[in-house]
């Protein structure tokens, strides 16, 4: 079989047995035209990395407490809280794809709001004690700050 680079059309084959597919894959992974050498991928910014460090805390402290609520409560005002935090990843992940950002990151200003609203509620039910709702809604706080900063600069 040829070399990565040195391949053509003629000397591939037609049909991909499982010892060619391993072979095309590991020209993939090493080739020298791999996309991170050539530029076809744009690097990701730091303060997006630092965003989605925030929101991985978040969601693993957010999960944390969601298994003490009690059972009656897991399908109810913990489901809306894991589909709210799950809501504010996505939304991130769309506001870095997208060129015209500013509806997107109003939308995520507004579920972090929403967010806030069911960590309220959660206290006001009995369900998390005082000092966890502090630590939780600084987790959140901080993904609201950055999300503000985000507004910010793009204005």
């Amino acid at each position: 079989m040829p070399a990565c680079g040195t391949s053509t059309a003629a000397t591939r084959p037609r049909t991909r047995t499982a010892a060619s597919a391993l072979v095309w894959r590991r020209c993939d992974v090493s080739s020298e035209t791999s996309h991170v050498q050539t530029g076809g991928s744009p690097s990701v910014p730091a303060p997006y990395l630092e965003l989605q460090a925030k929101l991985e805390e978040l969601e693993h402290y957010t999960d944390t407490v969601l298994l003490q609520f009690p059972r009656y409560e897991r399908h109810l005002l913990a489901a809306d809280i894991r589909r709210s935090v799950s809501m504010i990843q996505r939304l991130v992940v769309v506001a870095w794809k997208r060129y015209h950002k500013r509806t997107t990151l109003q939308d995520l200003d507004v579920e972090v709001e929403v967010l806030r609203g069911w960590l309220r509620k959660s206290l006001r039910a009995g369900h998390i004690t005082p000092k966890r709702y502090a630590v939780w809604a600084r987790h959140v706080n901080d993904v609201g700050r950055m999300v503000g900063g985000w507004i910010r600069a793009q204005a």
